[in-house]
This record gives structure tokens, C-alpha cells and sequence, in this order.
């Protein structure tokens, strides 16, 4: 199976919604005949766990569930968020996911960013229990979505100072650093000890762009990239500013010992089934050779 040239990290990639890869024993067998030996599960490894163990594969991340009831002023909500997690994390980890997926969004956006941080840190700090119970980990993923609350530096640092559990840790996608204009490369010499996961993607940038648009305002007559902006666009490892080499070095001088994913959200592979498997296996190919 496909590993990094550095580290000897595994590669493989994380399920995408297109029609072909909701098909997952055909996905699976795909996977195995390219040499990829790691599929990240949405919200129902539960079930789909298995199919992915019992191929012989790994299970690189799993979606939890019920991430914004985490971050509910209501605390009937984020006990009942926990809740339903707990079961699913249980059943999970005996389906062969030890990796739980999040992104930290809160149930009310509206809210000042100091309030909802600290019903995250109750909610976490309940289902940090939960996970060091199951032997599992949460990975939170810093896509800067809608009043996300663990995605820069800053948040990510409060987060893992707040809750009294190692079990709260990073999905470290430099893609989102760049295009927030964060260092991925300095954020990773802070925070690798807490890295539990990697996806693999990569973002380009455009200064001429930057130039012409600036980064405050939509632009009026041009059109912004598919998985991007106009000034930025999401790509495959090997197409974007992200030195791989280095972000390598790194995780394996701190011992990381969990997989590296291709999260595919590219304009110039999404959208067809041959695109989609092309671009999966450029992104795995370049990362094998780093």
C-alpha cells in the first residue's frame, strides 16, 4: 500500500458524495487496486466500519455526530448531543475507527464567539469522557465555516488549553492555514503533538488577485473559483503552496503514526468519475514521493 517516502505515513482518502463513491465495496475494491490503504467514513462507520476493516483497510477518520449540539447555550442539547455520540462512538470503535471527524460550529452563530466558546469547552470536556472510555480521539478539522471556533491559532490553543482531555485533538489540513493566511508550517511546530490526523490537500493562491480584489470584499464582475474564492482554490497535494516535505519532517519527528487522506475538492478533478479517481491517485502518487 501507498505510503509517504518520509515518515512511511499511510495514504489513502476521504469518501466524497459523488454517485461512484456511495457505491463502497466498489469503492473499496478500488481502493485496494491503486494501492490505497486508508478510507476516512462519514457519519456512519458504525455500519460501514466493517466493510472497511474486514477488506483489509483502514479506517482513517470517522464523522462524528451531532457537532453543533456540542456548542448549544441549551445544556439539555449538548447532553443529548454527547449522548447520541457516546453510542455511536462505541459501536464505531468496535467497527475499527478510533479517529472521531468535527468541525466546531456552533448551534447559533449570532452568538458573541466568547459565549459559544465555552459551551464548546463543556460540551467537549463531556464527550472527552466519552472518548477516552472507547479509546478514541476527536479530530477537529479548521475549516473556517459559519462562527467556527477552533481554526486559527488562537482557537485552536484555547480549545486544547480548556478541555482536560489528550483525547481533544487536531485534523491538521493546511489547506484552510493558507488560505486563512496562517503558516502551516509554524502552526504545525505548536500544535503536532496534538495531530491525530492529516488530510491531503493543498491550496493555491493568486497575488495578482489579491491585488485586484483585495480579501474584504466579493469581487463584482468576476467569478470565484469552484472550492475557492477568487484570490485562492482548494487543489491536490503537488498543486498548492503547502511544503509536504517539511510538514513530514515534522510529524514524524513527534511520532505520528496516523494516516494522511486526499480530501478531494478540486475544479480541476471534481465533477466525473474518471476526474475524481484521477485526481485521488495524482495527489496519492505526489505524497508517496515526498
Amino acid at each position: 500500500m501507498l505510503t509517504t517516502r518520509t515518515g512511511g505515513f499511510s495514504i489513502g482518502f476521504r469518501r466524497g458524495w459523488s454517485e461512484w463513491q456511495k457505491d463502497l465495496p466498489g469503492l473499496i475494491t478500488w481502493a485496494k487496486e491503486n494501492d490505497l490503504g486508508v478510507i476516512d467514513l462519514g457519519g456512519d462507520a458504525d455500519v460501514t466500519g466493517p466493510l472497511v476493516t474486514e477488506a483489509g483497510l483502514r479506517i482513517g477518520s470517522a464523522d462524528l455526530r451531532s457537532w453543533s449540539g456540542l456548542i448549544s447555550a441549551d445544556t439539555t442539547k449538548r447532553e443529548a448531543a454527547v449522548a447520541s455520540n457516546e453510542e455511536y462512538i462505541a459501536k464505531a470503535v468496535a467497527a475499527g475507527a478510533t479517529n472521531f471527524f468535527a468541525v466546531m460550529l456552533p448551534e447559533d452563530a449570532s452568538k458573541p464567539r466568547a459565549e459559544n466558546f465555552g459551551f464548546m469547552v463543556e460540551g467537549l470536556n463531556l464527550l472527552g469522557a466519552v472518548l477516552e472510555k472507547n479509546g478514541a480521539k476527536l479530530v477537529i478539522e479548521g475549516w473556517p465555516g459559519p462562527g467556527a471556533l477552533a481554526c486559527t491559532p488562537e482557537g485552536y490553543r484555547a480549545t486544547l488549553k480548556e478541555t482536560n482531555s489528550k483525547s481533544i485533538g487536531i485534523n491538521y489540513d493546511p489547506s484552510h492555514l493558507i488560505r486563512m493566511g496562517i503558516n502551516p508550517i509554524k502552526f504545525l511546530g505548536e500544535f503536532a503533538d496534538r495531530v491525530y490526523h492529516v488530510h491531503g490537500k493543498d491550496t493555491e493562491l493568486f497575488p495578482d488577485a489579491v491585488y485586484e480584489f483585495g480579501t474584504e470584499q466579493p469581487p463584482t464582475f468576476a467569478k470565484n473559483y469552484d472550492f475557492g474564492s477568487v484570490t485562492w482554490r482548494y487543489t491536490i497535494p503537488g498543486f498548492g503552496t503547502t511544503p509536504w516535505l517539511r510538514v513530514f519532517e515534522i510529524l514524524k519527528s513527534v511520532g505520528y503514526t496516523g494516516a494522511v487522506s486526499i480530501e478531494l475538492e478540486d475544479e480541476n478533478f471534481n465533477g466525473t468519475t474518471e476526474g475524481e479517481k484521477q485526481g485521488i491517485l495524482s495527489g496519492a502518487r505526489f505524497l508517496a514521493s515526498i
